[in-house]
């Protein structure tokens, strides 16, 4: 299983992540597109750092993942920062909310987690039930280029003096899958390096495969950006974000 032990030193990991500014690339494309983010339900939420932020710029959040460790995580998360939030383990694949959302979000790499067709339309289908009429699907992908040129088949390593790690990669042309096994050192109470591993698995996804599936679903009016922008998407994008409006 994926982020169990992870999930403790994700935050860590992820610290040079501009979460701030991600939040309000949202609420700026929101805004752009009239929609009230009142009720958002976030997809694969990790350890709520979305969903925080989110949360103190007045949204009802429900953050959705399927790791109870990235779940319990979360929870922590929010109640240090002083929001409500309801953390519920579901798969984004075949979610359900009690009441229509305003949108439904996935950031970092959720949806290249989704590593087959069959299973980003099922995503699709149940982000499309959950929202309003009107309302926005915003997720971003890990782009085709990144994963196969940057990512592929190299080998990463950091050490932060508390923990470090090798992170070994390896790109598959015709699945479009990379498989990124990740072994990491903590340093313990003793003062000695305890190792755990991980294996993750996530899929290349084309820009103009997510486009079809999403209007095949049903969305009427599908943009895609260079994230954190609102320009077209290049050759050489990283990240790319899509927007979908029910």
């Amino acid at each position: 299983m994926q982020y169990k032990r992870f999930a403790k030193i994700y935050d860590t990991l992820m610290r040079d992540v501009d979460y701030d500014c991600w939040a309000e690339y949202l609420c700026n494309i929101a805004e752009r597109f009239c929609v009230p983010l009142n009720f958002v339900v976030d997809c694969a939420c990790g350890t709520g750092a979305m969903s925080i932020r989110l949360a103190k710029r007045g949204s009802r959040v429900i953050g959705i993942d399927l790791s109870e460790e990235m779940l319990q995580m979360a929870q922590e998360n929010s109640r240090e920062s002083g929001v409500s939030i309801v953390f519920a383990k579901m798969d984004m694949r075949s979610f359900t909310v009690h009441k229509p959302a305003d949108a439904v979000i996935a950031v970092c790499d959720g949806v290249n987690y989704l590593t087959s067709m069959r299973d980003v339309k099922r995503f699709f289908e149940s982000a499309y039930r959950a929202l309003k009429p009107n309302g926005l699907l915003m997720f971003d992908i890990s782009s085709h280029y990144k994963l196969k040129d940057i990512l592929g088949d190299n080998t990463f390593a950091e050490d932060t003096g508390e923990i470090a790690y090798i992170w070994q990669n390896s790109y598959d042309s015709q699945s479009k899958l990379i498989e990124m096994n990740l072994s990491f050192f903590e340093k313990t109470e003793n003062g000695l390096y305890e190792r755990f591993t991980e294996r993750h698995i996530q899929r290349a996804h084309s820009e103009q495969e997510l486009k079809n599936a999403l209007c095949s679903i049903g969305f009427n009016e599908i943009y895609s950006y260079e994230a954190f922008s609102f320009i077209a998407p290049s050759n050489n994008s990283e990240r790319i974000q899509f927007v979908a409006k029910r």
